[in-house]
């Protein structure tokens, strides 16, 4: 035990030690398959975290993203939530976290605006070398995060998705209609984009700097059209993108599940929309 905590404390995770220790064990390909890699030492990865009316979930949530091993700056954004989130956030703004690891910011909207323009503020506020969207409910797990930024450290690509319908993680089984409806947009959007996503819909894609900056000062989608906007706008701009698999929890409406039939038809306008002009 002893010298598994030494080797921890000299070589934090994702560190060109760590790295190094494990490559001499596993082989470099060994460690590819795995997702291990090393971080340039001034690694700073933003996750931006929009919430609405989740009290329930955020602090679980919360200290799953904390957890992952890299230096990350957590950018909190309350869109106006009614159900005790804004205070629980308040608190959080307040407190000494005293995390290395960690850094965390809260910004507030004064009215309830939409999926989109939390995240598109959180986008204005992130500074870190990369950035990563994290919705708050507990249906997509942090522990993920590492292998989805790799392809970016690597520089291969500026764009990653995270994909619920590759096929080898596992995910909660639901709504076929919910699926339908995703695979169907997923199709309208690449035959606008010319891309072969399988999961344009997916909560989880993280961009480069470079790619980020041009990105957050063109968005216009305020709630879940925000999504198709995104994909589009960077098959525009010609930006590598690459698609991993994830994993998925799924919640019930009754669990508290926010989006409906009305997006759906929202986000197909958007596909149309942002694909033509």
């Amino acid at each position: 035990m002893d010298n598994q905590q030494n080797f921890h404390e000299d070589a934090p995770a994702y560190s060109q030690e760590w790295y190094n220790t494990l490559k001499n064990v596993l082989g470099e390909a060994g460690c590819r398959q795995l997702g291990i890699y090393a971080l340039p030492d001034d690694f700073v990865l933003s996750v931006v975290i929009p919430i609405y009316n989740e009290r329930n979930t955020l602090p679980d949530l919360l200290d799953k993203v904390r957890e992952v091993p890299i230096r990350k700056e957590i950018v909190l954004i309350d869109d106006c939530s009614q159900d005790g989130t804004r205070e629980l956030l308040k608190e959080y703004s307040e407190r000494d976290w005293d995390d290395p690891l960690n850094s965390i910011s809260v910004h507030f909207h004064d009215v309830n605006k939409g999926k989109g323009a939390a995240v598109t503020t959180g986008f204005s506020k992130a500074t870190g070398d990369a950035v990563i969207i994290q919705d708050a409910d507990l249906e997509y797990d942090p522990s993920e995060i590492p292998r989805l930024l790799q392809p970016i450290v690597d520089g291969r690509a500026d764009v990653v998705f995270g994909s619920r319908f590759l096929g080898d993680q596992p995910h909660r089984v639901l709504y076929f209609w919910h699926y339908a409806g995703n695979k169907f947009l997923t199709l309208m959007s690449n035959c606008f984009t010319n891309l072969n996503l399988t999961d344009m819909e997916t909560c989880y894609k993280v961009f480069n700097r470079e790619t980020i900056q041009a990105l957050w000062p063109k968005l216009q989608q305020q709630r879940f059209g925000i999504e198709p906007e995104m994909t589009a706008k960077v098959a525009k701009m010609g930006c590598r993108i690459f698609e991993m698999s994830v994993s998925y929890n799924g919640r019930t409406y009754e669990q508290g599940k926010k989006i409906g039939v009305r997006d759906g038809f929202n986000a197909l306008y958007c596909i149309v929309r942002y694909g033509l002009f």
